[in-house]
């Protein structure tokens, strides 16, 4: 069995040479599993993917702190693959939630977790910078108390935001960086400068979600990148194909996508 902190200086060493490597988000145990025995060296969760397997939207609350916390510990017992969890924006605006969620990350085996800047308010989508630093401090005081490198990546939210301001999401990963995250991440930028103006103005490992500007994984690896993950992609991706299954069935009363399902053995063989 790997132990913990073994999965964690295994992370670690990712990032730390060079090159950037995939890091993509299973949303159950059966997911992890399967992306596992395809080779990925680490995992990272979902919020999406999670919020649409309880049925619920992603991005605006419904999921709470402790579904994400059993999602990602049933995640984490999956594999033994080094685990990364989306951790929203802490579960709470105070210093304490981030810190907390924090502490409730690590204790199910996690070795990385994000604290993004979003308020979940429409009027206000993301915190003041002096208080979204605060939140990272908070974050960080509980990883500087732990024997192995658990990984905190700050977030900006911007993007996601309608706020396409690159000067202040940058502003702002400079500030969480030095606030103690040790991964920089600001979903939804839309070009390959903008990633490779972010990845020259800081000085840790850099998270891109995809491609954008259908960038590819070696594209963003010669801009600097260090990681590139899916977000809920995969996930979408699955629902995807069942969604087309489900309205063949009701419009054509046909079942032609069975010629393109996982192989019944194939996936018994995958969970042994």
């Amino acid at each position: 069995m790997v132990t913990q902190a073994e999965k964690a200086r295994s992370f670690k060493a990712l990032h730390d040479k060079p090159g950037c490597f995939i890091l993509p988000n299973p949303w159950d145990a059966g997911s992890a599993k399967l992306l596992a025995g395809l080779g990925f060296e680490a995992l990272a969760t979902t919020s999406a993917g999670l919020a649409f397997t309880l049925g619920k939207p992603d991005g605006v609350g419904r999921v709470t702190r402790d579904e994400t916390i059993t999602n990602a510990h049933a995640i984490v017992a999956a594999t033994d693959l080094p685990v990364t969890a989306d951790l929203e924006d802490g579960f709470g605006s105070k210093p304490e939630a981030a810190a907390e969620t924090i502490k409730r990350a690590v204790a199910v085996g996690l070795v990385g977790g994000s604290i993004e800047d979003s308020t979940r308010e429409g009027d206000k989508p993301v915190y003041d910078i002096a208080h979204a630093v605060e939140r990272i401090v908070a974050a960080a005081e509980v990883v500087k108390s732990l024997s192995f490198p658990f990984l905190l990546v700050g977030r900006a939210e911007n993007y996601l935001h309608g706020r396409a301001d690159l000067g202040d999401t940058i502003r702002r990963l400079q500030a969480y960086q030095q606030a103690g995250a040790q991964v920089l991440y600001a979903p939804g930028l839309r070009t390959r400068e903008e990633v490779a103006t972010l990845v020259k103005s800081v000085d840790r490992p850099v998270n891109v979600l995809m491609g954008p500007g259908g960038a590819t994984v070696a594209d963003l690896a010669a801009l600097g990148v260090r990681r590139v993950s899916v977000g809920g992609s995969l996930a979408r991706a699955a629902f995807g194909g069942f969604l087309k299954a489900a309205r063949e069935l009701k419009e054509r009363g046909t079942f032609g996508f069975t010629a393109e399902a996982t192989p019944h053995t194939e996936l018994n063989a995958a969970f042994d």
